[in-house]
């Protein structure tokens, strides 16, 4: 089958498009025939070199996939049969860019009704970040006010319209006043222009001078300071990306005083058992949101997959807002 490698660490002129055996479905896992995939910023990540894969993972990029389950492993379970045919998404910690994955089937869940199968490749990865960390690590709750730096990303999109749905008040950082729009469209009460105005004082001016329950952080290092100085009492701080940094200092006096807590979480690392019972959530919690149209898709572009550089060029210039896919 045709797949893609990083030859190399560098920008998307390192993404070669190769030939490599099939992967084999092993008991309980099962093959699926690729129709679209989503890309995200651990692609980049891994691209440029901080971001390998775990061990024993494949070397092709990619961490989720929609197509349609063309074998089972043998030996699998009776209702791991019965997904041969069904149209489906899946959950990878690597090769999504590639014709053909082999993935644990607890890892796999159908197209929600009314998606289309290539739109549905963006969905798995970025509703599995959302809820195992909004619900799963900050346990928001109805009437909570959540800051979501990035609105506009793929996480962004996903994750307001998610808040909405749960009740919460969602603020968002932005770069642009068009994507401010896109952003309130989507849910935000209010949209801070990162680039105009000061975060501290406008997350003040909009809770009261209370600050916010929580923060959901694609930044890391660069907003430390101002994440936690936006907390509300007993806030707390989720950071699940390092796009501006890794070390910072701490003010532990402020997060004493306020009883903050921070929590850092990546989801690509977790072992089989917990992927599966993320995945199981995201079936219970979030599908009905999205088939009952309170989530929508927000598929910004579609490349072909001969297009894979194209697409992380574009992924890349940060003019995207929502997710970016292949189709095969």
């Amino acid at each position: 089958m045709r797949a893609y490698l990083y030859n190399g660490a560098g920008g998307p002129e390192v993404l070669d498009l190769t030939e490599v055996p099939d992967p084999v479905p092993g008991a309980g896992e099962v093959l699926i025939e690729v129709a679209g995939v989503g890309l995200n910023r651990a692609d980049v990540m891994q691209r440029i070199g901080v971001y390998p894969p775990p061990k024993g993972v494949t070397n092709i990029p990619g961490l989720e996939v929609s197509g349609v389950v063309a074998a089972v492993g043998e030996g699998s379970d009776a209702w791991v049969q019965e997904l041969k045919g069904k149209q489906v998404v899946a959950l990878l910690a690597g090769g999504a860019y590639a014709e053909k994955v082999s993935v644990d089937a607890r890892h796999v869940l159908p197209v929600p009704a009314g998606v289309d199968l290539v739109d549905a490749a963006g969905l798995i990865e970025v509703a599995a970040t959302v809820h195992s960390n909004l619900r799963g690590e900050a346990k928001v709750a109805p009437r909570e006010t959540v800051l979501v730096h990035g609105g506009t990303g793929g996480i962004g999109t996903f994750a307001l319209q998610y808040l909405s749905a749960l009740g919460a008040t969602a603020l968002t950082t932005v770069g642009n006043a068009e994507k401010a729009q896109l952003a309130e469209q989507l849910g935000a009460a209010h949209a801070i222009n990162y680039r105009e105005e000061d975060l501290v004082s406008r997350v003040k001016e909009l809770t009261d001078g209370r600050g916010v329950d929580v923060i959901f952080d694609v930044v890391g290092a660069k907003y430390l300071q101002a994440n936690l100085k936006s907390l509300a009492p007993d806030g707390r701080l989720v950071i699940i990306g390092l796009m501006g940094g890794r070390k910072a200092e701490a003010d532990l006096g402020l997060m004493l005083a306020k009883r903050l807590r921070i929590i850092a979480t990546t989801l690509r690392s977790r072992g089989a058992d917990a992927k599966a019972e993320i995945v199981r959530g995201v079936g219970e919690e979030i599908w009905p949101l999205i088939e009952n149209g309170q989530i929508s898709i927000q598929t910004n572009k579609v490349f072909g997959f001969d297009e894979a550089r194209a697409a992380q060029e574009y992924f890349d210039s940060g003019e995207h807002t929502g997710k970016v896919l292949l189709r095969l």
